[in-house]
């Protein structure tokens, strides 16, 4: 587990493709891995990456072809910085939110603007994460914790202080420029607990699941239907 509070941006200083896969060399910058061994986890720009070999100035991680599919390495090339960040022990502050490494989709800088001293980012989403991103609730954005400010359909706007800016890799984004998302733990665990087997269908949350399992009252349910007649 990680917090979304980058400890220093890295660079990838080698990358050999595989079938598929790859194994990537990073060189880590500030972070301290003085204490780190085989086998550690280490969040990769909000990507759970294991560290096969440590060197004197980084580590060397495995990318599987799924992750390559599923996330911004597939396009990841040497000299690319990368927000790092070790995993979360039980002494550790909790600066952030409670994030896995494990990304939900792909989403895309839309625009980027001055907001007073702060920079808004506006963010679209892949539109099956949408349900989960709600207005002043918690998503990782390339491995850094942020607050949703205003939520429109699948975009949703965030705002990033300077020292943000100037500690992680998000200061370099423009309109454009594509970013690993992980959306909160908390909303998938309520889907789950409150649809059940339910959450799991093909489809996704409608109203007329929300209706076959009592989540909507008759006389909502029939004026509804009124309003299709």
């Amino acid at each position: 587990m990680f917090t979304g509070i980058v400890q220093a941006v890295g660079h990838i200083a080698a990358l050999e493709q595989g079938d598929g896969d790859a194994r990537i060399r990073i060189r880590a910058g500030a972070l301290d891995l003085s204490g780190a061994v085989l086998g550690d986890s280490v969040s990769v720009s909000g990507v759970c990456l294991t560290a096969v070999a440590l060197h004197d100035d980084g580590f060397s991680a495995d990318v599987s072809a799924e992750t390559r599919r599923c996330t911004t390495f597939s396009g990841l090339r040497a000299g690319d910085p990368v927000n790092l960040e070790k995993a979360l022990t039980l002494s550790a502050p909790l600066g952030g939110h409670l994030v896995s490494g494990h990304v939900d989709g792909v989403g895309e800088v839309i625009r980027r603007e001055q907001a007073g001293a702060s920079t808004r980012y506006v963010i679209r989403a892949p539109g099956e994460l949408a349900r989960y991103i709600a207005a002043k609730g918690s998503i990782c954005v390339d491995g850094v914790s942020l607050t949703v400010n205003t939520v429109a359909g699948a975009e949703f706007w965030v705002n990033v202080v300077p020292h943000t800016l100037a500690v992680t890799t998000l200061g370099r984004y423009a309109a454009g420029t594509r970013v690993n998302l992980e959306v909160d733990l908390v909303a998938r665990y309520l889907e789950r607990l409150v649809m059940g087997d339910a959450a799991a269908e093909r489809g996704g949350v409608s109203r007329a699941l929300l209706a076959r399992y009592g989540f909507l009252r008759p006389d909502e349910r029939a004026r509804r239907r009124g309003k299709q007649t």
